[in-house]
């Protein structure tokens, strides 16, 4: 019992170690793409899974203590925290974790090689096209992938 509260290592290597681990992992997400932030697929959800699993380790070191355990969510949660109040503030930080929506068609034309360096399939623009009224390209005035992985698009005006 007295095991549950004894840290394997000093308090700060957790911290360290949370710190880094975080920043590596949210630059690995943010170079994966929008679309894998606001389209969960089944093969998503796994990757998150084995993700959380596989940077286990190298949070808790060779610690089961419950005191480690407690420290490190206390930590992910602060950085989760001071991320978000850091992005609310500085439009540079906001481009830098959240990035920026980005053109996938423009005046009735889709850019089939933006759809494919952001990793969003051709069906997948046809369904959030049907989803926001519109039949055909030609009736697409500008469609934006948002920062969040979903697709707005917006009509050419009617006459």
């Amino acid at each position: 019992m007295s095991d549950l509260f004894t840290l394997a290592m000093p308090w700060w290597e957790f911290v360290l170690r949370a710190v880094v681990v975080y920043v590596v992992v949210l630059g690995m997400v943010r170079l994966s793409g929008k679309r894998a932030l606001g389209q969960f697929t089944p093969f998503d959800v796994l990757l998150i899974v084995l993700l959380g699993n596989a940077v286990q380790n190298a949070l808790l070191g060779e610690d089961t203590s419950l005191a480690g355990g407690l420290l490190l969510a206390a930590t992910l949660m602060l950085l989760n925290y001071a991320v978000g109040w850091f992005t609310a503030r500085s439009p540079r930080v906001e481009r830098m974790v959240e990035g920026e929506p980005v053109v996938l068609a423009r005046s009735g034309r889709v850019f089939i090689h933006v759809l494919r360096r952001e990793l969003v399939s051709k069906a997948d623009f046809d369904v959030a096209m049907r989803q926001q009224g519109c039949a055909d390209i030609s009736e697409v005035e500008l469609a934006l992938l948002e920062t969040n992985g979903h697709i707005t698009i917006l009509q050419q005006p009617k006459n």
